[in-house]
């Protein structure tokens, strides 16, 4: 029934695109195309969207407080990034009107695919990466890259990481699209080069490193000084959910957004860095969502984790067992299968499958002992764990501070 709807949902997609141009339409009309008012800033890409969304505003707000964002933590702490385009419209109206000058948009390709943002003018956006995701909608790669590229053709200053696996596609995409652009790198020779390890000693993983180039590169393209931003990337703290430190004292505890084969490879390498025993990771994969990623979710857990807890992540209507076989079947053969009531202290080179999330909390939780990372990934700052057709409240920090203070 899933791939049925599935099919039958692609098959329809212009026509929902060509419904969600005429809405964008009427809400450009409907509020007078604010955005022609304002600086406004587009950022995209598969992972690093909200860390460098927040970065950007965080400056601009120090810069001249007349900053607003919208991102998958501001926008509702639910399952939305890009907000309808009534909404953001009536946004980017009110934030005008309050004499406002900055505004932030975190993209996803859904919503530039769907026109959900047509009519906005784009001061300036910025791709920080594009890997394989989203290709149960976009169908292959070429596709999911060309909506991406919708932000950088309706910008009047486009931006993209030369470092990327994307780069070259994307790069010879925009130029049949007659659309120039910018580069950034850490490796190479581009038009923004900084490395904020080395010039300001924040000592930040990788990826998060590229984060900041990429909100570097757009700030330096707004004319900012590197006084006023170097500034500001000091006092700046990551968004709620992004390597977010729940617990640390005879053991870690760390909830993280991850939910990509590319985040939870940046993530898990960086945390496993820090253990002095072993890596706990709980995780599972969002129901109707990229089922060809599942595997590699796996694949990848086991190449760094010694010991993963399988659990639910919004299965929706999808069943949750199935999502976890699928995960199961990418995990190294050198991790066994073993009963939760199996688990002590001392497990190692094991996985399980714990279909409550609460109860996989509580059992990674009680396993842990002196040195161990035991890291959340997928839920992070959402409100809510949809199980069939209900969202029901969740809070990812809490349930864990529960069980930790027990």
């Amino acid at each position: 029934m899933y791939m049925f709807f599935e099919k039958f949902k692609r098959k329809i997609q212009p026509l929902i695109n060509i419904y969600h141009l005429c809405i964008a339409i009427l809400a450009n009309l409907a509020y007078g195309f604010p955005s022609r008012k304002l600086v406004v800033i587009g950022v995209s890409g598969t992972d690093g969207k909200t860390t460098t969304t927040h970065l950007i505003h965080h400056v601009l707000k120090s810069y001249s407080s007349n900053s607003y964002m919208t991102s998958s933590i501001s926008a509702s702490g639910l399952h939305t990034t890009t907000p309808n385009s009534f909404t953001i419209q009536k946004l980017l109206k009110e934030f005008l009107s309050t004499g406002g000058k900055y505004f932030v948009i975190e993209s996803t390709s859904h919503a530039l695919d769907q026109n959900r943002l047509w009519g906005i003018k784009f001061g300036a956006s910025a791709i920080t990466n594009i890997t394989f995701e989203h290709l149960d909608y976009h169908i292959n790669y070429l596709n999911y890259i060309k909506a991406k590229a919708k932000l950088l053709i309706n910008s009047k200053i486009s931006i993209i990481n030369k470092d990327d696996k994307s780069f070259e596609i994307l790069a010879e995409y925009l130029k049949s699209k007659k659309t120039r652009y910018l580069t950034y790198s850490l490796l190479q020779k581009a038009d923004f080069n900084f490395d904020s390890n080395k010039e300001l000693g924040l000592n930040l993983a990788q990826f998060n490193n590229y984060n900041y180039l990429t909100a570097y590169s757009i700030l330096k393209s707004l004319n900012l000084s590197d006084v006023v931003i170097t500034k500001s990337f000091k006092s700046f703290r990551l968004p709620e959910g992004r390597l977010e430190k729940i617990y640390d004292k005879e053991f870690k505890v760390i909830i993280d957004f991850a939910h990509t084969p590319n985040s939870f490879k940046n993530v898990l390498k960086e945390v496993s860095k820090f253990k002095r025993n072993r890596l706990i990771h709980v995780f599972g994969s969002a129901g109707l969502r990229d089922s060809q990623k599942r595997p590699f979710l796996g694949k990848i857990s086991s190449e760094y984790s010694d010991v993963i807890i399988l659990t639910e992540e919004d299965y929706r209507t999808e069943d949750v067992n199935k999502i976890n076989e699928e995960i199961e079947a990418g995990i190294s053969k050198s991790l066994n299968l073993i009963k939760p009531e199996d688990f002590n202290k001392k497990s190692i080179n094991v996985y399980s499958k714990i279909t409550d999330r609460q109860q996989a909390i509580k059992k990674a939780i009680s396993i842990a002992t002196n040195g161990d990372i035991v890291i959340f990934t997928g839920k992070s700052h959402e409100k809510s764990l949809a199980r069939g057709k209900k969202e029901y409240p969740w809070s990812e920090s809490d349930t864990i501070k529960k069980f930790l203070q027990k």
